[in-house]
Formats: structure tokens, sequence, C-alpha cells
């Protein structure tokens, strides 16, 4: 451990993943494919930092990681779609840089100067479908639906507002959504990492299944992106819109196919 921090490796380029439905999926046999963690291995060996970017808290991301049998621990963590982690002593991971304070800055000024917005939109989900809106503790405001096309009306009535307030964001995860500032995302995570890292767009890949991924399925934050075949359509399309990979298998055996088609299996990245 102390050797590692020493000698702090430098990477040549980024593998960031979504977790849930990208690397495992319950319903597949297996539910993570462990030739994905041999790929990951090879290509680590190659310059490449390992990362897992996810709706999930810390805890429960490092859960998962050991309830599924993933046992090489990710070089970076970018938890709650949005603060970016790093292992340090005794395999406790800690904040990797400022940014996550700077982001929790923002959330509560984005709770703060959009009140009159969340309050407006509340009324709206409230009076015109069967949607629960949530607040919570920690300046977190949500929306919990009750189908997918229903949360795509709400999605759209948000949207408007944002014309007008720009730092209005969300992450939607199916009938799952949570409010943020616009600012800090999946995808301004990413880059903010590889601005750490020295590097830039065109050495990031990324892959997701859900809407909460499509800021990091974005040119300006990963050049080289994909989608397992389990990925909604919606996702699915944007991504084949954006020149991306689409895999045929499901979770961590389509991401198998798609570093394959961008980093030709075990042979080398070029520089």
């Amino acid at each position: 451990m102390r050797a590692r921090l020493m000698a702090a490796p430098k990477y040549r380029f980024i593998l960031c993943f979504d977790f849930d439905g990208t690397l495992i999926h319950p319903e597949s046999d297996p539910v993570y494919h462990p030739g994905f963690g041999q790929m990951i291995r090879e290509l680590r060996n190659q310059g490449a930092a390992w990362v897992i970017n996810t709706g999930r808290s810390l805890g429960q991301t490092v859960q998962g990681l050991a309830q599924h049998g993933i046992f090489s621990e990710p070089d970076f963590i970018i938890a709650q779609e949005c603060d970016i982690y790093k292992p340090g002593f005794f395999s406790r991971w800690t904040d990797f840089g400022k940014w996550n304070r700077l982001a929790r800055k923002a959330q509560e000024r984005f709770v703060k100067d959009h009140q009159a917005s969340l309050q407006a939109i509340r009324q709206f989900v409230e009076e015109n479908t069967n949607a629960s809106f949530i607040q919570g503790d920690s300046s977190e405001y949500g929306i919990v639906g009750t189908s997918d096309a229903e949360m795509d009306l709400i999605c759209a009535h948000i949207d408007a507002h944002t014309q007008q307030f720009p730092d209005i964001g969300y992450h939607r995860n199916s009938i799952y959504l949570r409010f943020s500032h616009s600012g800090y995302s999946k995808g301004t995570a990413l880059s903010e990492l590889a601005r750490l890292l020295g590097l830039d767009a065109a050495a990031c890949f990324a892959a997701g299944d859900n809407y909460n991924d499509l800021s990091m399925l974005d040119p300006r934050h990963a050049h080289m992106i994909a989608c397992p075949g389990n990925a909604l359509d919606p996702i699915k399309q944007i991504v084949h819109s954006r020149g991306g990979f689409i895999a045929t298998r499901f979770a961590s055996e389509g991401m198998m196919e798609a570093l394959t088609h961008y980093f030709g299996g075990s042979r080398p990245v070029a520089t």
C-alpha cells in the first residue's frame, strides 16, 4: 500500500462503467462474468484507470463489488452520480481533489436558489400525475413515478424549466428521479477525473444502460461510448446516434464485447 501511494501510476486512458445493469445483471447467468475482470487486469497493465461511476452511495458500491465477487479494487469510484473517490490507507476511500466539496456546496445553493421552481414542479406532479414528490434530508428532492411514460411527461415538464433556469438538473433511473445542480453529473465528474489525471475526452471510454448514464455517454466527456444489450431502447438509440457501440450481450458480457471493439482484446492500446 505504501509503495502504491509513493509511486502513483501514470494513467493513459480511463475505462468508466456504470454498475447496476452495466456490470451486473440479476437476471443473467452469471450475474457478473469473471472474464470481464481478466480483461480489466490486462488493460490496467497497459495504463488504464478502472472507474465505477454509479448512482449508488460509496458504501453501497463497495458492498456491491464484494457481493458479486468483484475483488479487484477500482482505481476510482464516482458515487451518487457525482462524488469522486480514490482508495487511501487501509482501503479507505477518500475525496479526490476539491470536486466533492464544491459539488456539495453547489447542491445546497441549487436547492436554496430554486425553491420556487421546485415547488412549481411539485405542484405539477401532484395535480397531474400519480407520481410522488419526495423531500428528504441534506437538500435532497426527488420524484418516484408509476411508469416510464409518466416519468417521460414529468421530465418534459422539468426540461421546460431548465430553459429559464439552466442550473436545474436531475438524475433519472427509470421511474426514479433525483434533482441536482446541472453542473454535477456522471459526465462532468468523469471529465473532472480525466483533468486531474492529465487526460481528456479522447482518452475516455464510458458505458451505461439507463437515463442517468447519458451525461457520460456524451462525446464532450468520452469519445468511446457503449451500452450493454440490456440497455433501455432510448439509451441504445442515443448511443447509436452518437457513434457508440451497442453490445448484443447483457451487462459484463456485453462490456467484454465493447472492450474488444474499442481495444482489440489484449492487444496494446494505441497512444
